[in-house]
């Protein structure tokens, strides 16, 4: 009989653990070598919103200094429509190379949670680079009597069922900032759906509406010409534009009510990590040039920079957040 011997039993293990060391180092190699020359050609960015919204403004007003850095061309291809569903559906089928990102959003923690068509998942992207984006305003038509959120609250309670809000877009900031602010005090107030900030905004001067959570550029003209009252900022800090209004934790409320709208670079899954984290520190660092910052804080952005890792828990965090609301709230996609 044949046997084998001990010494040549122990070392067949260790020749596969060889092969598979060195496999590994191979392939690392080649990802860093890859990362190195990225990016090689043009780099294209789905942004699933109209071209001129918010989301394509500050994509383009980052995304100009990258591509100027890089030498590189980068081309915003805009898919609109289904509240972003259309570009995330695009992104899936996009190859991991790090040559097609997306900008990405609060829809695409929310989008899934609330409506059973949506065919992604928040975790189907890799949290690249997180820009920030322009918070949300509470303001009211000059001819509600109250002069701050807590009078609001107070007049509202007195009132159930008989002022009204607006609703723009499902899963959107703006609806989930009204959500929690009317989770938190228990406001009973209707909500009247509108397409947009242009059909709302003339409804809220004439009061029509009698409270909105607005986008800071959308309320900002009328609130300067003195037609609309400004209550606090749904953020945890105060904005130049706006100097005097409060924010919502010095209105009185807890920093658990503020919703910022975020938005940022996300990749496919399998992406090379090398090739992430260069497009991190790509934005990070268009993020810090004076110019772009102008640019951004110019509209009301509240720039925030983070790592990888800081994007990815910013993303875990809001998925909890939004999957306990929307249970609370009864929120469903129509």
């Amino acid at each position: 009989m044949y046997k084998i011997n001990e010494t040549h039993r122990r070392n067949i293990p260790l020749a596969g653990l060889r092969v598979l060391a060195l496999a590994l180092v191979a392939v690392s190699w080649t990802q860093a070598a890859i990362a190195a020359d990225y990016p090689a050609r043009p780099v294209n960015i789905i942004v699933p919103y109209a071209a001129g919204g918010v989301v394509d403004v500050i994509t383009r007003s980052v995304t100009d200094k990258v591509s100027a850095n890089w030498k590189q061309p980068i081309v915003i291809l805009n898919r609109p429509g289904g509240n972003g569903y259309i570009g995330a559906a695009a992104m899936l089928n996009a190859p991991p190379d790090g040559y097609t990102l997306m900008a990405a959003a609060p829809y695409v923690i929310v989008a899934p949670i609330i409506d059973p068509i949506a065919k992604f998942k928040y975790t189907d992207f890799v949290p690249a680079a997180l820009i920030g984006g322009p918070p949300n305003i509470f303001v009211v038509p000059e001819s509600v009597p109250v002069k701050t959120l807590k009078e609001f609250v107070d007049y509202a309670k007195a009132r159930p069922g008989q002022l009204n809000t607006s609703m723009l877009g499902l899963g959107t900031s703006h609806h989930l900032g009204t959500e929690a602010f009317l989770q938190a005090t228990g406001l009973d107030i209707v909500s009247v759906p509108y397409k947009g900030s242009p059909q709302m905004i003339p409804d809220l001067v004439s009061g029509r509406l009698s409270f909105v959570l607005a986008p800071l550029s959308a309320a900002l003209p009328a609130i300067q010409s003195g037609r609309l009252k400004p209550l606090a900022i749904n953020a945890k800090v105060r904005i130049p534009s706006l100097p005097d209004v409060p924010t919502l934790k010095e209105a009185g409320f807890s920093d658990d009510v503020v919703v910022m709208p975020w938005y940022g670079l996300v990749a496919p899954v399998g992406t090379p990590t090398e090739i992430v984290e260069r497009i991190n520190v790509e934005v990070n660092k268009a993020l810090a040039d004076p110019a772009v910052r102008a640019r951004l804080e110019g509209f009301g952005t509240v720039i925030t920079p983070a790592s990888r890792s800081e994007f990815e828990k910013l993303m875990a965090d809001e998925n909890v957040r939004w999957t306990k609301l929307v249970k609370q709230r009864g929120i469903v996609a129509n």
